[in-house]
């Protein structure tokens, strides 16, 4: 192997990895994504179609195969399953894009700048309903409980995170009930769906699932700081007064003087005082703490999962770490 070869092979994520050995299975479920997201309404086909045709990963779906793999099914039904996943992921993507008021996602202008946000919640309600559909077509009432339930706690993680907008006092437990609902849930339903839809034990993806979510979300809020994913501007949480882990970890420990200024910014934030605020959580070492956490989660995701054996396995016990790669 080439010294090139060799430096790409390193550089492959496990996310990456896990979709060059799935491939043709996800062929099957981008296959299924187009064929149902038609509609003889033409718009509906355009404003999914641009956003999903924006990119993405494809990390849900993709945690679907990987664990239906790993119990030994690759049905039908469980690519149906993996775009359920991504329907959902995609409309929650769409409304909320219009309850933030985001102009950007993936590095193009965001669906409700260019269609409109009437267009975005509707379409985003088809999908919704799309998804539906595709479990129905399982035949597999727990099946369709997970992803029903999923559906449910992440609307419900979205309304408390904006109950508290602004709110300095939140606790970490409140916190962690946000993202446990609005991001870890959908991770969980991705992961736990196959085993449940073959009978099986599903507890070790389902604590999988929990995991992985939570370092993800943890590392995006982070990064929202530190180092902002294209499409996004340095402190969009901050601007839009989302009181994220890296806040409350500097409340929890400054000094009086310096709450007062947290608070005072939370409440009148602006691009002028972004740089001293987040100079404000560096020096109590909010982000090295709150990465923290999340590696706390990455290794019990990973522990979940030790049990199993070969390339998939592997490549699902090294992602959760890869996550904190993003930001160590």
């Amino acid at each position: 192997m080439t010294n090139a070869a060799m430096q790409e092979k390193a550089e492959t994520s496990p996310i990456e990895s896990i979709g060059d050995t799935l491939h043709d299975q996800m062929i099957d479920v981008n296959a299924v994504i187009l064929d149902r997201m038609q509609s003889h309404v033409p718009m509906i086909p355009q404003l999914a179609g641009y956003l999903i045709a924006a990119g993405g990963k494809r990390i849900r779906p993709l945690l679907t195969l990987a664990c239906a793999s790993l119990c030994g099914n690759e049905s039908d039904n469980q690519k149906k399953l993996a775009a359920a996943v991504e329907f959902i992921h995609t409309a929650t993507l769409l409304h909320d894009d219009v309850v933030d008021g985001s102009d950007q996602r993936r590095g193009q202008a965001a669906a409700n700048e260019v269609f409109g946000n009437q267009a975005s919640v509707l379409v985003g309600d088809f999908l919704f309903a799309r998804a539906f559909e595709l479990m129905v077509e399982t035949n597999n009432i727990n099946a369709l409980n997970s992803l029903a339930k999923a559906s449910s706690i992440i609307t419900e993680g979205e309304v408390l995170q904006m109950s508290l907008i602004g709110n300095t006092d939140i606790t970490r437990e409140q916190y962690f009930k946000i993202i446990e609902a609005k991001t870890a849930a959908l991770f969980v339903a991705s992961c736990e769906v196959a085993p449940i839809l073959m009978g099986q034990d599903a507890t070790a993806f389902t604590a999988y699932g929990h995991c992985l979510g939570m370092a993800f979300q943890i590392v995006d809020d982070v990064m929202d700081y530190t180092s902002p994913k294209m499409g996004k501007d340095k402190g969009d949480d901050f601007m839009e007064g989302k009181i994220t882990l890296p806040v409350i970890v500097a409340m929890e420990n400054a000094s009086d003087d310096d709450k007062e200024k947290i608070q005072t910014a939370i409440k009148n934030p602006s691009a002028d005082n972004i740089d001293d605020f987040i100079a404000l959580l560096e020096k109590y070492d909010a982000f090295n703490q709150s990465v923290k956490v999340a590696q706390d989660y990455s290794n019990q995701g990973a522990k979940s999962l030790s049990h199993f054996t070969g390339n998939i396995a592997q490549n699902l016990i090294a992602l959760p770490q890869s996550i904190l790669h993003r930001v160590i």
